[in-house]
């Protein structure tokens, strides 16, 4: 399956029986990100938590968990 990135807009091939396939395959309201952009975003996010000024706002019990 060919995905593109929703970022960069890198064309990228992916397995198509893999979960990530599947979920985008059934749900339109999923989105593609390349292993670069999630990684620079997953930084940018981790670096915005620290700070202290970051708010959840939805389920932030289990996010505040996982960081």
């Amino acid at each position: 399956m060919r995905v593109k990135c929703l970022i960069c807009d890198k064309i990228e091939s992916i397995d198509d029986f893999s979960p990530l396939a599947k979920k985008l395959r059934n749900r339109p309201i999923h989105t593609y990100l390349c292993e670069e952009c999630n990684q620079r975003i997953e930084e940018k996010t981790k670096k915005r938590i620290a700070t202290g000024n970051f708010k959840f706002y939805k389920s932030s019990q289990r996010i505040e968990d996982d960081f």
